[in-house]
């Protein structure tokens, strides 16, 4: 290192928000750290910010302004200088970083599938004709509705907890969670049934956590850089792409994967009328290196397959 490293005098701050997940998410990016430079737990300080997403519960991120609802105040303190990084759900995450700020590191990704949430069923067929489910992601709303347009969708905003609280209290029959925060938290009781991306295609980025830094910090920079794993950024880096060139807020709902085999990369991609009438699915491959390129290519191939209204309810 050619600068100096944190201590318990002058520990590194790591912004989070205050969820369960989110902390655990932090703690693993402290655990790393410490473990790749030798450092005791006293030279990093996470400091818990409260943003606007966690704030309002009652309405759907798209009504409230999307996915800056839950980084705005996180992003805002990193660029004051108030925390040094910060931690975050890479699903949640804007394709487009405020001036000053970069995503320079994530870890390795982890189970990227949807999982079926249920205490009384295995999976969607079990349900019964006009049963309520639960979720706030309008990708899986409108992937349900494809292949059950009986199924009545109600709002399920809150963190894990709260959503399974919901669950047990009788306001939906089913929910849905990714697989990865699952696992993170260890919730090893939960009533999860894991979906297959064939049957399911995620969320872009989902089971991925990046840490963001200031551009011109380079100590940060170097302290960040053993904890980086390279196939975890290749895969983003094509997903995001394929993101922006369509839509990078919460209102269009869109999946997509991206796999590494060998030196190449494999997308795939859908977008989705929101309620589930129409969706239109691609793939692209190439080399690794081509993977930002082949994001945006296979954007441009599904809007073109798009029939003209496709996008209309965006406005």
């Amino acid at each position: 290192m050619t600068h100096a490293l944190p201590s318990p005098d002058a520990p590194l701050k790591i912004g989070t928000r205050g969820s369960p997940l989110a902390l655990a998410q932090a703690h693993e990016t402290r655990a790393r750290l410490m473990a790749a430079h030798d450092l005791p737990e006293e030279a990093f300080e996470v400091i818990v910010i409260k943003t606007t997403g966690d704030r309002v519960q009652d309405r759907a991120l798209r009504e409230i302004g999307g996915k800056g609802l839950f980084t705005k105040e996180i992003e805002e303190a990193l660029l004051s200088g108030g925390i040094d990084i910060a931690v975050h759900s890479m699903k949640d995450m804007p394709v487009e970083q405020p001036d000053g700020l970069a995503l320079t590191t994530y870890l390795p990704r982890e189970d990227v599938r949807d999982a079926f949430i249920s205490p009384e069923f295995n999976g969607l067929a079990d349900l019964p004709k006009g049963a309520v489910v639960g979720t706030s992601s309008l990708r899986r709303h409108a992937q349900l509705k494809q292949v059950r347009p009986d199924l009545e969708v109600v709002e399920f905003r809150g963190n894990v907890q709260t959503r399974l609280r919901k669950l047990s209290e009788g306001v939906a029959t089913c929910t849905f969670l990714a697989m990865a925060g699952i696992n993170r938290l260890k919730m090893n009781d939960v009533p999860a049934t894991p979906i297959d991306v064939n049957d399911m295609l995620p969320a872009v980025a989902q089971g991925a956590i990046g840490i963001e830094q200031r551009q011109d910090d380079s100590a940060v920079s170097e302290l960040l850089q053993p904890i980086h794993d390279a196939p975890t950024g290749q895969r983003l880096a094509a997903e995001r792409a394929f993101l922006a060139e369509l839509d990078g807020s919460c209102e269009t709902p869109i999946a997509g994967l991206a796999e590494l085999d060998g030196a190449n990369i494999r997308l795939r991609g859908e977008i989705i009328r929101p309620d589930g009438s129409e969706s239109i699915s691609g793939e692209i491959s190439g080399p690794i290196e081509d993977g930002v390129s082949l994001g945006r290519t296979l954007a441009k191939q599904l809007r073109e397959q798009a029939p003209a209204d496709f996008f209309d309810w965006q406005t």
